[in-house]
């Protein structure tokens, strides 16, 4: 069965039922529907959230086969319930993008699925057009003040660097000319689309703690120079008051459920390769609130999404994950290790056991932070017994915890072991989180130290342009803000094509963008695409919906 065939056989319960379950009054929440619902702000309750286990669900690099951390996410939850510990789970908001594109939905899978997976992957509660349309706000003003001949700053239109945005993919976007049409169309000016999971909009969104921070860190984004060489920001043009009124309900988190009728709450979407790449600072602490146990996730592998959950998320919200979940595959592992694409069902426990270094080297840098990991397989049908006690094998020697999740056929009872060793690291374990870096620490040395310590390059080699970036940021006092390098998931490197564990590299670093607004600098390593492109066939070609409202094909 497919995973919406799967999701169409479940009776959901009514909302109201789940944040009972949750803990919430149901007259508090705010329906959308009967399925989905806003949590008030004013629930979090910051003593109760330090009380909470957290529990970072992260990767080994990402292959083209998929690795599954949302459905171990899940899964992991749901087992964690059926033993008797309060457990909600907190994702990340699907993007169009990747929906109407290639990757489908973003939902979970099989029998470790959030629900109801038609409208979490449309629109759901709107979050993402709120987003979009706060982002394009600003963008209209910054041209309005561009075109104005009494209440101009003087933007020089050459230096701004903020773009629109647009929640689906659309290549023809990433460069455009704006302003064309005469003296009463605005002035015209190169700039482009990026789409609305990478604005910095819903970065901020899922760094801000409460209302007014939000609307401080929208005044904070950095826009550009006037023509006297002066930084300008969301705030000289007077438009934060305005952006935050448009984000008043997105900055609530969202209700919703598992298949097993279990709490989860979704809120924020960032990329893991541009932004911090994990759910929003606000649904963490709303789970940790009312919740023994609570399970995240972080994109991409380690190298990415854990790490900035660590040094960014962590640091800015100061909470503290007790353990990390691994996820793997074999698949995978034997990608890494030099399969291609066609063979990675055929069994092959040489080329599993090529990739091993890969997974050595997420389990180093999840050691790194001072919290223990436990590797969770994520079985598929065509893994073998002999593979699967390849990893085992590997796990013992390292002294490292593993357990085979099989929670896509299984739900929460496929993750029973998983969770056994998880609810042991967490009450028995001495772990001490701590960061990577200081945020004060100079930009050169917190670079430096990511790109040794977790990626293992050799060195980080600046471009001139990136060189005349770094004094700028400097001069504007910047230089105290954390680091979110943006670089290929596909490699431990900053080159797609080294797979596994690369040695003796060099990162290069070609430019350094500015988010003040979200609280950090932005490193730009290889080719980052920030407005995908849809495939020769987009997944949206399978999609419809019949005369009775009932959608297919979305996944």
């Amino acid at each position: 069965m497919t995973d919406l065939q799967i999701a169409k056989k479940v009776n959901l319960k009514p909302i109201t039922e789940i944040a009972e379950k949750l803990g919430i009054d149901p007259d508090l929440i705010e329906m959308y529907g009967k399925n989905k619902a806003k949590i008030p702000l004013s629930l979090i309750n910051n003593a109760k959230a330090k009380a909470s286990h957290l529990v970072l669900v992260s990767a080994i690099s990402p292959t083209p086969a998929g690795e599954g951390k949302t459905t171990i996410s899940i899964g992991l939850s749901e087992a964690l319930n059926r033993l008797k510990k309060k457990t909600t789970v907190v994702l990340r908001e699907p993007s169009l993008g990747p929906v109407f594109g290639i990757k489908g939905g973003a939902t979970g899978g099989g029998y470790a699925q959030v629900l109801p997976l038609e409208d979490i992957n449309l629109h759901f509660t709107g979050d993402f057009s709120a987003i979009e349309k706060a982002n394009n706000l600003l963008s209209a003003i910054i041209d309005n003040n561009i075109q104005s001949k009494t209440n101009s700053l003087g933007i020089d239109p050459r230096t701004i660097t903020w773009k629109r945005v647009f929640d689906v993919n659309d290549r023809a976007l990433r460069n455009i000319v704006i302003g064309l049409g005469g003296t009463t169309s605005g002035i015209p000016r190169e700039t482009g689309f990026d789409i609305t999971a990478a604005s910095e909009i819903m970065a901020i969104l899922c760094i801000a703690k409460d209302l007014n921070d939000l609307k401080k860190r929208l005044g904070n984004i950095f826009i550009g120079y006037t023509f006297s060489n002066q930084p300008v920001y969301a705030k000289d043009l007077k438009v934060a008051g305005a952006m935050a009124s448009l984000l008043q309900h997105a900055i609530k988190p969202n209700l919703v459920q598992t298949i097993e009728g279990n709490p989860a709450i979704i809120h924020g979407g960032p990329f893991a390769n541009i932004a911090q790449g994990t759910n929003s600072v606000i649904a963490t602490l709303m789970g940790m609130t009312f919740s023994d146990y609570t399970i995240t996730e972080a994109g991409f592998g380690c190298d990415l999404g854990a790490e900035k959950f660590f040094d960014i998320k962590c640091q800015s919200a100061n909470i503290s994950p007790k353990a990390v979940v691994l996820t793997t595959t074999i698949r995978a592992l034997k990608y890494h290790g030099g399969a291609d694409l066609k063979s990675l069902k055929t069994p092959n426990v040489e080329a599993l056991e090529n990739g091993l270094p890969n997974l050595e080297k997420h389990i180093e840098n999840i050691l790194q932070f001072g919290v223990t990991p436990v590797i969770a397989i994520n079985r598929f049908e065509t893994d073998t017994t002999e593979e699967i006690e390849s990893i085992k094998d590997f796990a013992k020697a390292k002294n490292i915890r593993v357990a085979v999740a099989d929670v896509w056929a299984k739900g929460g009872e496929g993750a029973i072991e998983l969770a056994q060793h998880v609810i042991e690291i967490v009450e028995t374990s001495k772990s001490k989180f701590k960061p990577l870096y200081q945020w004060d620490n100079d930009v050169e040395s917190k670079i430096e130290t990511i790109a040794q310590k977790i990626y293992g390059a050799d060195h980080v080699e600046y471009t001139s342009n990136a060189k005349r970036q770094l004094k700028r940021i400097k001069k504007l006092g910047l230089d105290n803000l954390a680091i979110c390098v943006a670089k290929t998931e596909k490699s431990l490197s900053d080159d797609p094509k080294l797979l596994g564990r690369p040695k003796g590299f060099n990162i290069t670093v070609r430019e350094i963008e500015i988010a003040s607004g979200a609280g950090f600098l932005i490193p730009i390593t290889g080719d980052i695409m920030r407005m995908p492109g849809l495939p020769a066939h987009p997944a949206s070609e399978g999609i419809d919906i019949s005369d009775s409202g009932e959608i297919s094909g979305l996944f």
